[in-house]
């Protein structure tokens, strides 16, 4: 694995804080009893933060007929929508919630090209929550494949999640499974895939970034 190449600030910022506090905890409170359990914790706090930010070294196993996770997390729904804003057509809704121990580097679901991208500011409620697909801050991608199937995902912000990475432009040539850009803190990925296809996870599945199926176009 290595550290994502936007997290190298946030990273920084986060073993500063962690230092700083467990300076100020051994030069201010003579107390070992307690500052040992909290040197621990802050320790914990770094580790976890360099954790949560690692892109994954994964073999890719979609392309432009199989649609891969985009993240690691949890399917939390799997339904039959009408999509209003962008493909304007019944399509399957598949929602994948990402909590604070998972990895939340992002990769392209398929191969294809880009065919719209752009960012939305809004809300930041919980990412498990119905409206937050339509509500919150997020990120919106369309990539067409070679065979004209349309993959529409977006990159949800959620309670915590205050910045989210797309390496997404117009008219840009993607590989699935290659990465896509990152979420920092907890989120959620929303797919919008053609109605006629066979999806191959359900509601509590857990999913792999890269190498977990999604469907099959």
């Amino acid at each position: 694995m290595r550290l994502d190449k936007n997290t190298y600030g946030t990273v920084l910022l986060v073993y500063l804080v962690c230092v700083l506090c467990i300076f100020a905890l051994w030069r201010w409170l003579p107390c070992w009893w307690i500052n040992l359990p909290l040197t621990l914790f802050f320790l914990a706090v770094a580790i976890w933060q360099t954790y949560f930010h690692m892109v994954p070294d994964r073999k890719p196993v979609g392309d432009d007929h199989l649609v891969t996770a985009v993240s690691d997390g949890k399917v939390v729904l799997v339904d039959r929508v009408f999509e209003s804003s962008f493909l304007k057509r019944d399509v399957i809704m598949v929602s994948v919630y990402m909590d604070f121990w998972d990895l939340h580097a992002n990769f392209w679901p398929v191969t294809g090209t880009v065919s719209f991208a752009d960012y939305f500011p809004g809300k930041h409620l919980l990412a498990f929550k119905p409206k937050a697909s339509e509500e919150n801050e997020h990120s919106c991608t369309i990539i067409r494949t070679k065979e004209g199937k349309e993959v529409m995902f977006k990159q949800l912000a959620g309670g915590f999640a205050r910045r989210i990475v797309c390496y997404a432009r117009p008219g840009m040539a993607v590989k699935g499974g290659e990465q896509c850009g990152i979420i920092k803190f907890g989120s959620r990925i929303d797919y919008f895939l053609p109605a006629d296809v066979r999806i191959r996870v359900k509601v509590g599945d857990l999913v792999k970034g890269i190498s977990s199926i999604i469907a099959e176009l």
